[in-house]
């Protein structure tokens, strides 16, 4: 036995597209994510010559920038999701609400 209330969400087409839209934004950000993580996870593992590279004079190698690039990327993707959360995926969801409750 379901909740009418739920049922009456599950069944409007704005429901249903939000779904769709928040599922391919994560499923976007997650594929995205994997390519760079999994990207640098392969360059220690198949060109450490690369990563091993000097930077200048210094003692710091080529691999230090990367690694923080990949940390500094997964920063960016979760501001995005949560940005366009907060904008688009919340006001769809009071939308939803109200709806449901008329």
């Amino acid at each position: 036995m379901q909740d009418p209330m739920v049922e009456r969400i599950a069944r409007n087409p704005k429901y249903q597209q939000l779904k769709a839209t928040r599922n391919r934004l994560g499923w976007t950000l997650t594929i995205l994510m994997l390519i760079v993580y999994y990207g640098y996870i392969g360059l220690i593992a198949f060109d450490k010559e690369l990563l091993a590279t000097p930077i200048g004079a210094g003692v710091t190698t080529l691999g230090i920038p990367i690694g923080m690039a990949v940390i500094v990327f997964t920063v960016i993707i979760t501001g995005i999701y949560v940005r366009r959360a907060n904008r688009e995926f919340d006001a769809a969801t009071r939308d939803i609400l109200k709806d449901a409750t008329k």
